[in-house]
């Protein structure tokens, strides 16, 4: 059963963007649309969202601690833990030998900004999950990063509906370190806040906690549009 109802959400309103624009300016760097260098930016406030969205159709680079966790492929670790049959511990190598499936899809923003089509490369959550296998009582996953602050939350409902990745590679290049590499969470029909960076721990719970964000107002159900499709597998 979907359990997220028991959380307070809301529809996302333009207050509630324009707060969340505002909050976030010292946190966001600009990001080209292909993985590469940033630099740091401070949008000015005007009259309308756009004009505190500088550029179009680029990433817009966050982070919560102010900066970056360095983790080096070969020391890279993913734990699956909690309510799974079997805990396990997967290094990088791991994953890629994993099925690779490719995915295009909007990455879009709670504050506004898309990036269209965008194709990302990694390994099925839901595969990942039925090979580790879950104990009945699990209705959620948890997820953690690397940063030490950050986390995110699935029901297991959304899981089936959302087609995520446990992604590696984006524009058929490793992800870097600003784009959440080695290992990042990609959940193509929600807002960008659900694909959590750096991704450090997956954890099979029966209720989920709400994320980082979530606990601070934001939506629990993230979905970018009415009916939670996904589209643009490859």
């Amino acid at each position: 059963m979907d359990e997220s109802h028991k959380y307070k959400t809301r529809p996302l309103t333009r207050r509630f963007v324009l707060g969340a624009v505002v909050f976030s300016v010292g946190g966001v760097i600009l990001g080209k649309d292909l993985q590469g260098a940033a630099s740091s930016i401070a949008p000015s406030l005007g009259g309308g969202l756009a004009r505190y969205l500088p550029g179009g159709d680029r990433f817009r680079i966050y982070t919560v601690t102010g900066g970056f966790p360095s983790i080096s492929t070969s020391a890279y670790k993913l734990k699956l833990k909690g309510l799974f049959e079997k805990e396990l511990e997967l290094s990088y190598q791991d994953i890629l030998d994993l099925p690779r499936q490719q995915l295009q899809h909007n990455f879009q923003c709670v504050t506004g900004w898309v990036v269209t089509d965008v194709p990302w490369s990694g390994v099925s959550l839901e595969y990942l999950v039925k090979e580790v296998g879950l104990k009945g009582e699990a209705k959620a996953l948890e997820f953690y990063s690397y940063d030490g602050v950050y986390t995110e939350s699935l029901t297991l409902d959304q899981l089936e509906r959302t087609g995520v990745l446990v992604a590696t590679d984006m524009y058929g290049s490793p992800l870097t370190q600003a784009h959440g590499g080695p290992v990042r969470l990609y959940v193509p029909p929600m807002y960008g806040y659900k694909s959590i960076k750096w991704l450090s721990e997956i954890r099979a719970v029966r209720t989920p906690t709400p994320g980082y964000w979530e606990q601070q107002g934001y939506p629990v159900d993230a979905w970018t549009s009415s009916n939670g499709s996904l589209g643009g597998v490859l």
